[in-house]
């Protein structure tokens, strides 16, 4: 057993021994220890560095909101993660943990040197160091500051665990597994509704785990805790959730809840979840979350052995652990006597209990003579002793204000206490309102946002009988707000200990006051000073104080260091604390791993790849793909021996000069349909469509409101109601939501339906001189030729049995059509028609042969050859405006100034003066490569490729002023040497557009 066990106490098992590591050293602690508890045990104050200072730390809480203890933990190759807070984590056999932000060692950390020279790191010291010289920042302060942030070292393994997430309705939540919550939930829960109760810790149950002394209905406070576990855990309405944070409250009443799973266990099984997400919507909520203590504010507060009260009551009643031999208690409140009291009588000296307050009631201080406990009221303390752990404290009377003579009292503990602060985190996520209780010095919760209820010490009530009585009201207050009425339980409780306490700033000090260190945020390294430093600096706000000194930034998001650094900015401020303010509180609760956040959402759960019907036809043919948008594309089909190049070649060549096929089916599909379609199409795109014919087709260009290009596509008019509007493949979503938007909030008048068909249809492009030849056997009711169905035509018909939208249309430049089937009969097409296709040399083609044959053609895909500043005007599409139309999305951006201005960046061709270079996409394009670094650049490439079709490279590009510099030669930069290119119009190939017809035109 080790030295500071206390054989049989506590509610760990003390028959099943725990090994782990704690910096390489091994450890022995019991079945349902944490790390914390466990090192605490062995004698093991000191667990870590603080993060500016690199001082030593050790535990000073025994929950959640732990600033100091927080280590690194791994298991096995891959599961390692840094800050997991000592006090939270159970141990097992297979864990390792490690200390952080300590070099060489955490006995001897050479950062220690910044602790002697703290006078340089003062609040807002780095707004100040690091400004000058300014050729200082990317050569010394970056490296230097990147290298020193942060405390713990991230993981570079994949990480091996699986997380999942659920969603959960319930009638009531209740956050928060104390006495509050607990009668909470029976009382809602005996009425039938759906109750989920959750805690972070464990074991439910809240402070009745730290009080077995009390007595409750005539049970043992722990007795009556198993029962009505029992009671809640037999009931098939009721949900129990240990282990589980509530990290965020949300609007509608959604909680998100994150469930630790296997975190506990040394071999957990294979397949089960490390952590889950929870997504709760609830009818009601109610909050019992408690009250968290607050530190006190002196020199020296930080040690290792320094720790809150209700901590060594924790470690003492749940673990069964001393914190230490001799120790000090210095308070402001009754509830730190009561922890001296129990520490005493498990054998701990308490060599002084030192309260600031000269009036304790009378009960407290007898009850400690009897225990030969020296009582110092009217007493603070000033100053701590120790390096790795507390060795002494110094004590000094207080009166009249003043600061007495002191003596040092050796300890090798030091438990402080302060009072406590409601935890109101979830509640201020609501965006609830806070009102300041001047008694109690804390902000309790006032004007509610959400379908909640606050219950016990989280809104200010003390003492488990108040907890109990207002949790069971809050839970029948929840039960009937859902039409579940009933009456609130009574409970009479033995022993209870509320208190009262003094509402304190900081300790009074007879230290010097540039010297002391009495630290308010001790993850950050903020002290008292640091927060008058930043009122005298010009901070009025408490945020702007926040920010300056970094107070309340950290991992407990301000849970200890808030209202004492509020307190401290107010009285330097010499104004009431609510006039200060309170700085916002934000999700997650705490920490929260970024695993569980993701939940199933990696590897290829990330971005779901959604693929065509053809899909495993392609991949069967031996495809290579790649990723457009949410979709996988064929970029080619390689024959055996065929690189890229050579495979990209002959599919452009066989589309030229027989017949290719290519899967067009990610291409965004939108029906609109609705009496006011047509003028619902004439609002949102550029072109007119009143007089389209039905059975016709045309180019659609949309604008956003700024005039830029932001989509295109075909769009065919199957009826005088009825549009089948096609986008590109990454735009789909984007085009619907704009357009719903639009209807929805300019033009709800419009009676039109907006309905997304973009994996209803599978597409099939026919392209080539042969393309009819080839289709035509299969179309049933619908002449093909020239003079029947004309380029741009759209027919509903039946392609080799199925029922088909049929377009003629071509983003080749080639006789083309493209067959949409019901994304069912997407393969049997495809494969019906490669197998009539074999007689005319047909190649399937993929992305990349699409992509050069579009470029012969000048076609422009949006996204690649404009970049969200390109305008009509600019693209060279200003055909497509429709000059009579009185307004359209865009229109009158189209006649800004700038938009209009000379020298605007504008598409055209390239060809270079070395017809075998092919240019680099992006590359950056110069008037004259004589001109002195760094150069002007007048635009850049943004399509490239070898045109076999023409025997030469080709290219796109935006350039100032490009539409005026047809034949002007230009120069493109690139690795090894500066090609010369030539400017040209977009249409390389076939310019009079013959060939659509299915002519012979040569190349």
């Amino acid at each position: 057993m080790t030295a500071f066990r206390i054989p049989g106490k506590g509610r760990i098992d003390h028959a099943r021994p725990v090994r782990f590591t704690f910096d390489g050293r091994v450890v022995e602690g019991r079945a349902g220890d944490t790390v914390a508890s466990a090192l605490l045990a062995n004698g093991i104050h000191l667990m870590g560095r603080s993060f500016k200072y690199h001082r030593p730390r050790g535990a000073v809480t025994a929950g959640s909101e732990e600033p100091n203890a927080l280590i690194r933990t791994a298991r096995g190759r891959g599961r390692a993660e840094p800050n997991t807070r000592a006090t939270m984590q159970e141990i097992h056999e297979s864990l390792a943990a490690e200390s952080q932000n300590r070099w060489p060692a955490l006995a001897f950390d050479v950062g220690a040197i910044n602790d002697g020279l703290y006078m340089l790191f003062s609040a807002g010291f780095y707004y100040k160091t690091f400004m000058w010289p300014r050729s200082f920042w990317d050569r010394v302060y970056e490296p230097l500051i990147r290298r020193a942030a942060g405390l713990g070292r991230a993981p570079t393994d994949p990480d091996p665990d699986l997380y999942a997430s659920r969603n959960l309705h319930c009638d009531v939540l209740v956050v928060g597994g104390g006495p509050a919550g607990l009668a909470a939930a029976l009382a809602a829960a005996r009425t039938g509704a759906e109750v989920v109760l959750v805690d972070e810790q464990a074991e439910i149950g809240g402070t009745l785990l730290s009080e077995p002394h009390l007595v409750i209905d005539g049970q043992p406070a722990w007795d009556w805790l198993a029962a009505a576990l029992a009671e809640l855990g037999a009931m098939p309405n009721v949900r129990l959730m240990p282990r589980t944070t509530a990290i965020g409250y949300y609007h509608q009443n959604m909680v998100g809840l994150c469930q630790r799973l296997t975190d506990h266990l040394a071999d957990p099984p294979a397949d089960a979840p490390r952590e889950r997400l929870w997504r709760v919507r609830a009818g009601q909520v109610v909050l019992a979350q408690g009250a968290i203590e607050k530190p006190l504010v002196f020199d020296g507060n930080d040690r290792p052995g320094v720790m809150l009260s209700g901590a060594a009551q924790t470690f003492l009643h749940r673990f069964g652990v001393r914190v230490g031999r001799r120790a000090v208690v210095v308070t402001t409140h009754d509830s730190a006597w009561h922890t001296a009291f129990d520490l005493a009588a498990a054998g701990v000296r308490i060599a002084a209990i030192v309260d600031l307050r000269p009036g304790v009631d009378g009960a407290l201080t007898a009850r400690a003579a009897a225990l030969g406990i020296e009582g110092l009221t009217g007493h603070t303390v000033t100053d701590t002793r120790g390096r790795l752990r507390v060795s002494g404290v110094r004590v000094n009377p207080v009166a009249d204000g003043r600061v007495g003579p002191g003596r040092i009292v050796p300890c090798d503990a030091l438990l402080m206490c302060g009072g406590w602060t409601p935890s109101l985190h979830l509640f201020s996520h609501t965006r609830g309102t806070l009102a300041w209780d001047e008694a109690s010095g804390a902000f309790l919760p006032d004007r509610k946002t959400e379908a909640c209820q606050i219950a016990g010490a989280g809104r200010g009530l003390w003492g488990v009988a108040a907890a109990l009585e207002d949790g069971a009201k809050a839970g029948a207050e929840a039960a009937a707000a859902i039409g579940r009425a009933t009456a609130p339980g009574t409970f009479a409780v033995q022993g209870d200990r509320p208190g009262t306490g003094l509402v304190v700033r900081e300790l009074p000090t007879d230290a010097d006051p540039g010297r002391a260190k009495a630290f308010v945020d001790f993850q950050n390294d903020v002290t008292a000073k640091d927060i008058r430093l930043a009122v005298r600096e010009g901070m009025r706000s408490i945020e702007h104080v926040k920010r300056y000194t970094t107070t309340g930034m950290a991992t407990d998001q301000g849970k200890l260091s808030n209202i004492n650094g509020l307190m401290i900015a107010a009285d330097a401020l010499d104004r009431p604390a609510p006039e200060v303010g309170l700085t916002t509180f934000r999700p997650p609760y705490t920490p929260t791993s970024f695993g569980a956040l993701a939940g199933y959402r990696r590897d290829g759960h990330f971005e779901v790849t959604r693929k065509t019907p053809i899909d495993p036809w392609a991949e069967a043919q031996g495809a290579v793909f790649e990723p457009v948008a949410l979709w996988r594309r064929a970029r080619y089909f390689p024959r055996p021996g065929e690189d890229m190049d050579a495979a990209v070649a002959r599919e452009c060549r066989a589309v030229r000069t027989g017949v290719g096929m290519f899967d067009a089916s990610t291409l965004g599909k939108i029906e609109v349909v609705g009496p006011d379609a047509v003028t619902f199409l004439e609002r949102m795109y550029t072109n007119p469509w009143a007089k389209l014919g039905v059975g016709r087709c045309r180019y659609g260009l949309l604008l956003g409101e700024d005039g830029f290009i932001r989509d295109d596509g075909v769009i065919g008019r199957l009826a005088p109601d009825r549009f089948h509007v096609t986008t590109t493949t990454g735009g789909a979503a984007r085009v619907l939501s704009v357009m719903e938007d639009y209807l929805q909030t300019e033009w709800p008048d419009l009676d039109v339906w907006l309905t997304s068909t973009s994996e209803q249809w599978a597409v099939v492009a026919v392209q080539g001189p042969k393309a009819r030849a080839l289709l035509a056997p299969f179309v049933q009711g619908l002449d093909l030729s020239e003079a029947a169905f004309p380029h741009m035509s759209v027919a509903e018909c039946t392609v080799a049995g199925f029922p088909a939208r049929l377009f003629r249309v071509s983003f080749t430049g080639e006789l083309g059509f493209e067959v949409n089937v019901p994304a069912r009969h997407g393969r049997a097409l495809w494969e019906t028609l490669w197998q009539a296709g074999q007689a005319h040399g047909i190649a399937a083609y993929g992305t990349e042969a699409m992509h050069l044959l579009r470029a012969e053609k000048g076609f422009i895909i949006v996204g690649q050859d404009t970049d969200g500043t390109v305008t009509p005007q600019d693209a060279g599409l200003s055909w497509a405006i429709g000059k009579a139309k009185p307004d359209f999305v865009g229109k009158r951006s189209l006649v800004r100034p700038d938009i209009v201005a000379p020298g605007r960046k504008q598409l055209v061709g390239l060809l270079t003066e070395d017809p075998d270079v092919v240019l680099e996409e992006g590359a950056q394009i110069v008037a004259d490569p004589r001109q002195p670094v760094p150069m002007r650049m007048i635009g850049h490439v943004t399509s490239s490729y070898r045109s076999g079709a023409l025997g030469r490279s080709i290219a796109l590009a935006l350039v100032e002023g490009g539409h005026g510099r047809m034949g002007e030669t230009l120069h493109v930069p690139m690795p090894g040497k500066t090609h010369a290119v030539r400017v040209t119009g977009v249409t390389f190939y076939d310019p009079e557009g013959a060939r659509l017809k299915g002519e012979e035109v040569p190349a």
